[in-house]
């Protein structure tokens, strides 16, 4: 490339003179010019005969004596015609060339210049793809890395869910364990408490069936014999009660008609307090009939209670007696 615009440059000073030599020999010179003039020297275009022309001026002598012929003349004019031809043909075939060449440069230029573009072009492209693929690649990562933190979110989001699912179930079993638990205590307490029931109604049974003198016979018949004792005496306080109770009734009948000292009202009193009194001596009655009976069985001295053995002291002191010390406090 760096050849070719030289030798564009040296073409255009060649033809120049070219153009003149033929123009101004070939037509003009046979008619306004003479022979003399249209030496061999003037054809000639190289440089060299025309120096030598030059420098020998002796040489020219000859020729100004003789006179070219008219077949001579037009020999020399057609052999100028020929070499002027040949020059203008040369000068065609290198202008030609030249043409040529300027436009295989300009093919290359324009070439090398579609060659660069479309390398800038394939650079540009390859550039842009590049850029589109990093772009991709770039958006493909934050992607996923948005997908990355989605799907961790997730995760862990789902592992707390888990972990709470885990916390309420072990929290629920927990719960029902110490429920179980508990209940087991309590069936425990129940089974406890019933078995104590049991052994305490067992032992109220006992108690309630007990005979706590049953083998001591001296000592039951020492009671029976004390509370008959009691009874034909409180049988004979029942009689004399009631006798002067009906004395007391009489009398009331007879002073019904003389009662301004009010004797009457004092007198009804005295009565009720007197049947009150045979009415308690009846239920002893009763008691003592109840106590008997025991004796028979060989229940008495057992409390009414607590079931336990009354004393042989309180059975003594009172007759009858059916509450210890302990349980008559109580009441």
């Amino acid at each position: 490339m760096s050849s070719s615009p030289a030798k564009a440059k040296k073409v255009p000073a060649k033809k120049a003179p070219a153009k003149k030599a033929v123009k101004v020999p070939t037509k003009k010179a046979p008619a306004k010019k003479a022979p003399a003039k249209k030496t061999p020297a003037k054809k000639v275009p190289a440089k060299a005969p025309a120096k030598k022309a030059v420098k020998v001026p002796a040489k020219k002598a000859p020729a100004k004596k003789a006179v070219p012929s008219a077949a001579q003349r037009a020999a020399a004019q057609q052999q100028t015609l020929v070499k002027a031809a040949a020059a203008k043909a040369k000068v065609q075939a290198a202008a030609k060339a030249k043409k040529e060449r300027e436009a295989k440069a300009k093919a290359a230029a324009k070439a090398k210049a579609i060659a660069a573009k479309a390398k800038v072009q394939a650079a540009a492209k390859a550039k842009k793809e590049r850029e589109a693929k990093a772009k991709a690649a770039a958006k493909e990562r934050e992607l996923q890395r948005k997908a990355h933190e989605k799907a961790v979110a997730e995760a862990k989001r789902q592992r707390e869910i888990e972990a709470k699912r885990k916390a309420v179930e072990a929290e629920k079993l927990r719960k029902q364990r110490e429920i179980e638990r508990r209940n087991l205590e309590e069936q425990k307490r129940q089974e406890r408490r019933e078995a104590e029931e049991r052994k305490r109604q067992e032992a109220l049974e006992r108690k309630m069936h007990s005979k706590p003198y049953g083998d001591d016979h001296e000592f039951l018949e020492e009671l029976r014999t004390l509370l008959l004792e009691t009874r034909d005496a409180t049988n004979e306080q029942i009689a004399i009660g009631e006798s002067e109770a009906n004395e007391m009734l009489v009398d009331r009948e007879r002073l019904e008609y003389d009662d301004e000292d009010g004797s009457s009202v004092a007198s009804d009193i005295q009565r009720d307090q007197l049947k009150d009194f045979v009415a308690a001596l009846r239920t002893k009655v009763d008691e003592i009939d109840v106590a008997l009976a025991r004796i028979d069985d060989g229940s008495y001295g057992r409390c009414d209670e607590c079931y336990e053995p009354i004393s042989k002291p309180r059975l003594l002191a009172q007759l009858p007696v059916f509450t210890c010390v302990s349980c008559r406090a109580s009441v």
